[in-house]
């Protein structure tokens, strides 16, 4: 299998050309090594990333494909000949729509925010935090497992195209460089980006998910949940939208725990947690 090939069976090589770009671009800023991150954070990040790449997204394949060639081998390749918008659709709803959902569901189950809570642990927003969470979270998200589905029945093609988009998207909207903010100044560009903001996700409408406190006019934790498509938000009413940055991230109102605890709970458990819906500010009423 020459060179060309491989680029064009797999989005791989263009993703990680793309989070290589961000990384760089940070660099470039003067914003990838962050001064308010600690030891802790660099490890979090690391190890989370790492299990996702190299243990999550590919035992959720397999046993995603095991499962289906075992139950349901009928389904194999059965929507090859599906119009790749057609396809793009079903992504969209089953993936990323789904994925909102799971979002904000872990904003209001505590045990599921104990999953989640390490995203937002970091009192930074970079490129560093994109897949900064649990090991748990990823491996029970509803639609890695439909994506797995319909790589199944043969949309692997528009499946391709689809993730190189999303993640172009989400590693842009993690960024600390706010490629956003020169945009909404143009006039000419003014009716775009009302539009673009209400699209996808943007360095402001995310990183005010990531926001410390709730009453300083930008954060909004208890809302933007939007992945891909932030108009998931604007459709569901959980949209804020104020084209500002919060001046500070992280976790209202809830004590720290180790790097271990944020990493593998509940395999590893501290004494120092509030679960409790009435103490823990950052679960959505």
């Amino acid at each position: 299998m020459n060179t060309t090939t491989i680029i064009t069976s797999s989005p791989i090589p263009i993703i990680i050309a793309i989070l290589i770009g961000f990384i760089v671009l940070e660099i470039a800023c003067s914003c990838f090594t962050q001064p308010r991150g600690q030891r802790r954070d660099a490890i979090i990040e690391i190890v989370g990333s790492s299990l996702l790449m190299l243990v999550t997204l590919p035992l959720v394949t397999f046993l995603a494909n095991l499962l289906l060639e075992h139950f349901a081998p009928q389904l194999k390749n059965s929507l090859v000949g599906l119009h790749w918008l057609l396809g793009l659709g079903l992504f969209l709803v089953l993936d990323d729509m789904t994925q909102y959902w799971w979002h904000r569901l872990s904003h209001k189950v505590p045990f599921l925010y104990s999953l989640h809570r390490a995203h937002h642990s970091a009192p930074y927003m970079s490129i560093r935090i994109v897949y900064r969470n649990n090991s748990f979270y990823y491996l029970l998200m509803p639609g890695l497992w439909f994506s797995g589905v319909l790589l199944y029945m043969g949309l692997g093609q528009v499946y391709f195209g689809y993730l190189i988009v999303k993640m172009l998207v989400i590693f842009g909207a993690h960024s600390s460089v706010p490629w956003d903010e020169k945009l909404y100044r143009i006039a000419v560009l003014r009716p775009l980006m009302w539009v673009l903001e209400r699209t996808i996700s943007t360095p402001a409408t995310h990183s005010a998910h990531h926001g410390l406190n709730a009453d300083d006019g930008v954060t909004n934790y208890k809302g933007n949940f939007g992945n891909l498509l932030f108009f998931w938000d604007v459709l569901f009413g959980s949209a804020k939208i104020t084209r500002r940055r919060p001046e500070h991230y992280g976790i209202e109102d809830m004590k720290p725990v180790s790097w271990q605890e944020e990493l593998f709970w509940p395999l590893a458990r501290g004494k120092r947690v509030q679960t409790q819906r009435s103490s823990n500010q950052e679960l959505a009423k």
